[in-house]
């Protein structure tokens, strides 16, 4: 027997009635939205439900939404192998609010929410090591968020002086970047300094 998406909408409804807050069926995938209080009991009746049997652990990000209360908005992709079916959980959350970690639930996920700390800067309550995982362990900020500067807050360059790698407050704020044919980057004022010293050389 095939079962469609629009059966495990039922079943997610009928079994979680108080804890589901809006279920939508688009692209031939559903979409529930769940408060964080409740993320834990939702996903874990997901993955052991007979029916819905969403076994495997796609993906865990996020959204930022800097004006709302609720700034951000945790998204997991669960996928159903048995039904060939996806599914994903929204709960929205503000900065104060540590959602729970599911790597008890999903090992994979360990890294997941690894990536949201570093990038979103969302902590996840009992998160076995939960520490950065793409930028550098001295990186000041959270990339994905939307007062991040485009910028950033250091430029990584390697001196000529000093024969090494270094790193450095970036000069320019985005917002007062000038724009020209030489350079378009006005941190990157150096370069020119180094071609114009070899020019002199090469003389």
């Amino acid at each position: 027997m095939t079962i469609t998406v629009n059966d495990i909408e039922k079943s997610v409804n009928s079994a979680l009635t108080t804890t589901i807050k809006k279920s939508e069926v688009k692209f031939n995938q559903l979409f529930i939205d769940v408060d964080v209080e409740n993320l834990i009991s939702v996903i874990l009746f997901l993955k052991t439900n007979e029916k819905c049997k969403f076994r495997q652990l796609i993906d865990i990000t996020a959204v930022d939404f800097p004006k709302n209360e609720k700034r951000f908005r945790l998204v997991y992709f669960l996928l159903s192998h048995e039904n060939n079916l996806r599914i994903l959980i929204n709960t929205n959350i503000n900065e104060k609010i540590k959602p729970p970690s599911i790597t008890k639930i999903f090992p994979s996920a360990n890294w997941m929410e690894r990536e949201v700390f570093d990038m979103y800067g969302i902590t996840f309550k009992d998160h076995p090591d939960l520490r950065r995982i793409l930028t550098d362990y001295g990186f000041e900020g959270h990339p994905l968020r939307k007062d991040f500067p485009l910028t950033g807050h250091t430029e990584v360059r390697y001196s000529e002086v000093k024969k090494k790698v270094i790193s450095e407050p970036v000069k320019l704020d985005q917002e007062y970047r000038n724009f020209d044919f030489e350079s378009p980057w006005e941190g990157t004022k150096y370069l020119k300094e180094e071609v114009n010293k070899n020019k002199d050389k090469n003389k």
